[in-house]
């Protein structure tokens, strides 16, 4: 069986090697994504691709007729015709929940960042805000022990920086998949009440002290935060819009480590600069890399933006690994798979 190889990855391939022929290329070696017609050049006689960001289209599934598995390294295998490899009964593979763990940590971080201003204070010191030009300290006055502060007025770091507290807040979570569950786990043990808005989760599942179902419209009315879990799609496109921002707390924090099509992003903005928001993190965006002269770069100071680095750990990248050569295993033996895309 020969195997494609041109995804990212962590640890050694010995795996995929004891499967079969394996090619390692592109993405997987710090090269570009490859094109169609370098795609079907390499993988025409390949039995199993593995990919995390290549395009595989129908042309590419055409251009390769032994092919029997295609395998993406991603949780929504957005990248693959899905299907022209059903048309050809070609397994589909993913890897669900690879990044969770990852994306939920970055989201606990933003949602720090906004409560406590981390980035702002970080980057003031680095410019030389609030420091002083000379190594000379301060005298203490006879009598008291030395006092360490940074200054005491209006204008000190203390009052400049002053943030809240994430206990007893009210988190938000408009979607509780994977992500969802782990950020209500991690909220919950800074002391936070979690609401949850998802119509595939009932009530009876998850309706435990500090935990409870919510209405949409409910879940804006009353949290401190909002973060979205969401999968973008004909359903959730555009969901969080004017009508639900309006409606938030008066300096209430939105968290999207999910999907950028999911908010409205002009709506977005606009409840940035008139309220009722006071602040908003984003890993994720409508057009990605980010205008160098967007909204979010050059005009609003009370949004906190990361370029899309939720699932960047080597840890995901370990697991996505280890999951699509154990699901290559299962196919090779003949088992079912766990991974397979519906």
């Amino acid at each position: 069986m020969k195997i494609v190889f041109t995804a990212e990855y962590e640890g050694d391939l010995q795996v995929f090697r004891q499967l079969g022929e394996l090619v390692v290329e592109g993405w997987a070696i710090g090269k570009p994504k490859l094109s169609s017609q370098q795609y079907i050049a390499l993988a025409h006689d390949a039995e199993v691709i593995v990919t995390s960001y290549d395009d595989i289209t129908a042309e590419v599934i055409a251009g390769c007729p032994q092919l029997k598995v295609i395998a993406c390294t991603r949780a929504n295998p957005v990248n693959i015709d899905i299907q022209a490899a059903k048309q050809r009964d070609i397994k589909v593979l993913y890897t669900p929940g690879r990044n969770a763990d990852a994306a939920a940590e970055l989201t606990l971080g933003l949602m720090l960042s906004l409560a406590r201003h981390i980035p702002q204070a970080h980057a003031a010191l680095k410019r030389g805000d609030f420091t002083r030009p000379t190594q000379s300290g301060n005298s203490t006055q006879a009598g008291l022990r030395r006092d360490v502060v940074w200054d005491v007025s209006a204008d000190s770091p203390y009052e400049v920086f002053k943030g809240g507290e994430l206990r007893n807040k009210t988190l938000g979570l408009v979607g509780y998949g994977n992500i969802g569950r782990r950020v209500a786990r991690l909220a919950r043990a800074f002391g936070m009440e979690v609401l949850v808005a998802d119509p595939f989760v009932a009530a009876e599942d998850i309706d435990e002290p500090g935990l409870h179902k919510a209405t949409l419209q409910q879940l804006f009315n009353s949290a401190d935060y909002v973060s979205l879990h969401l999968s973008s799609g004909p359903g959730t496109d555009g969901m969080i819009n004017a009508s639900l921002l309006s409606t938030m707390k008066k300096g209430a924090y939105i968290i999207n480590t999910s999907r950028a099509a999911v908010i409205n992003e002009q709506d977005l903005i606009d409840a940035l600069r008139h309220g009722p928001l006071g602040g908003a993190a984003l890993d994720v965006y409508h057009q990605e890399p980010l205008w160098q002269e967007h909204p979010f770069i050059t005009e609003l100071d009370n949004v906190i933006i990361t370029p899309h680095i939720a699932g960047a750990t080597r840890e995901s990248i370990a697991k996505h690994t280890a999951m699509i050569a154990a699901d290559l295993q299962r196919f090779i033996a003949g088992e079912p798979l766990l991974y397979q895309w519906r």
